[in-house]
């Protein structure tokens, strides 16, 4: 009696193939979907599907060894794509099609492979196994497109869409503002005060602190408060530097156009008292700070002072009852969004500069702690706060060159200099001096800028202090540096 033959296919035709190859083709088939979705259907199945999935998984493989040669050759290139809306809608309806073509893919692999015939023991885990790869795929595709979309929202929420500046004098200098309009105070009033000037080749930077009790300050001239206050911004112990804010809101009719009527105002005071053209400012806002930080999973600083928790102001007396708690001063304390918005606000038993030192090291900690990996894992949240708390007139255009500068900045020291007692008393300012004091701390930053250049190094901290013009060209290196980590600081 003659024996019949049987064909067997373990790919194609596993019918009469032994239970443990019909096993390995089955795990074989959906592993090799999950890696390059459509390759299975253009051996088995609809091979028209394939083809489709196919074009797909290879589209996005070009684009990823795009996305990391850019990363490797032109990072500059690579952020201007990242955050151009013609880049990022496309995008977004390609990781969508994709995602969708994958789980489709991979549920139709499960059909393919014929569940039934598996082994008793193999069912159950395989079909456990293609579930959850279509939850991560379904999973990581809806974060991804999420992401993307969040991201767009936030450029298109805190970048604005006006002309470019060109640098002045070979640099970008750009203010930074802390406001503090809480509860119970009238307007915005900027607490902290600094400028950022940057160099727009090599990125070295300096910056700039100015104190907002400063009086009589100056208006550039052909500003419109110029000829308003021709002999600067004088009636009083209330015409303060930091008061300027709200002289803008109340003339805002003098500023039609660009960024709020307050903003430009204290722009140009702040061009008046350093002597330069400043393009571009930042303002952080104090009410939405808490949340911001809670978002980041809070910051980590070193604190040498104590700080007090206010209670409210005794509206009879005018005076604050007995703090409601403490910060107390240690290495690397973590501060959640209530505790680093006090430590940052906190008025009670500290000078003006001391106040102003603690805001600069909490803006140090969000700037330096926000690295990638938080940004990544926590975006959401922090796209959800950021525009509460983050305002700038920086064009969304430019923003890949600012990223771009920021990346050199970090290959130079900061150099620091406060336009405070002794060198500029607030009360009777000398413009002139602190025109000269700025210069100069500009003109060291670029030769320690030329020094990395040419490998001879610079030092730990480049801050410049002088008494007086015949001072002016030996600054005293740390102090303004010692001096603020003697209240705080970021290690």
């Amino acid at each position: 009696m003659s024996r019949q033959l049987k064909y067997v296919d373990p790919l194609r035709n596993p019918h009469f193939a032994s239970e443990e190859v019909r096993n390995r083709r089955g795990w074989v088939l959906l592993l090799t979907s999950a890696l390059i979705p459509g390759s299975v259907q253009t051996m088995l199945g609809n091979r028209k599907m394939g083809r489709f999935a196919l074009r797909i998984t290879l589209i996005t493989w070009a684009i990823l060894f795009i996305v990391l040669l850019l990363a490797i050759i032109r990072k500059q290139w690579l952020i201007s794509l990242a955050t151009s809306s013609f880049v990022l809608i496309p995008l977004m309806v390609f990781a969508v099609v994709l995602g969708v073509v994958w789980i489709l893919c991979l549920l139709d692999t499960v059909r393919l492979v014929r569940v039934v015939s598996l082994g008793k023991r193999t069912r159950p885990v395989f079909l456990s196994a293609a579930l959850v790869s279509v939850l991560v795929v379904g999973g990581a595709f809806t974060y991804g497109v999420t992401t993307l979309n969040s991201g767009r929202q936030l450029l298109d929420s805190i970048f604005s869409s006006r002309k470019v500046e060109k640098a002045a004098d070979g640099r970008y200098n750009i203010a930074l503002l802390g406001s503090d309009a809480g509860k119970g105070r009238t307007g915005v009033r900027p607490d902290s005060l600094s400028v950022v000037s940057i160099d727009a080749k090599t990125g070295a930077a300096v910056s700039i602190g100015l104190p907002r009790n400063m009086q009589n300050v100056p208006f550039p001239k052909g500003s419109p408060l110029a000829k308003k206050y021709p002999h600067g911004y004088n009636c009083g112990d209330e015409c303060l530097l930091n008061a300027v804010y709200q002289l803008g809101e109340e003339n805002a009719s003098l500023f039609p156009e660009g960024p709020p009527a307050g903003v430009q105002a204290t722009k140009q005071a702040m061009e008046g008292v350093t002597g330069l053209k400043i393009q571009y400012y930042a303002m952080i806002d104090l009410k939405g700070f808490e949340q911001l930080i809670d978002a980041m999973g809070g910051i980590t600083l070193t604190s040498h002072v104590r700080v007090p928790i206010s209670s409210k102001t005794n509206k009879r007396t005018g005076k604050h009852g007995p703090p409601k708690g403490w910060i107390e001063p240690g290495e690397n304390i973590h501060l959640d969004g209530y505790h680093a918005l006090w430590y940052a606000r906190s008025r009670e038993f500290a000078s003006d500069y001391e106040r102003m030192t603690r805001q600069r090291c909490v803006q140090e900690a969000m700037l330096t702690q926000l690295d990638p990996a938080t940004l990544l894992s926590r975006f959401q949240k922090i796209a959800a706060a950021a525009p509460n708390v983050v305002s700038t007139d920086v064009p969304r255009s430019q923003l890949d060159y600012f990223v771009d500068l920021a990346q050199k900045t970090r290959d130079h020291k900061l150099g620091k200099l406060n336009l405070s007692p002794p060198r500029v008393k607030p009360s009777h300012p000398d413009f002139d001096k602190a025109h000269s004091l700025v210069q100069e701390a500009i003109k060291k930053s670029e030769e320690n800028a030329q020094k990395d250049k040419q490998g001879l190094g610079a030092p730990a901290d480049v801050s410049y202090y002088a008494m007086g013009a015949d001072t002016l060209a030996a600054p005293e290196s740390n102090d303004d540096d010692a001096k603020d980590k003697e209240i705080c600081e970021v290690k």
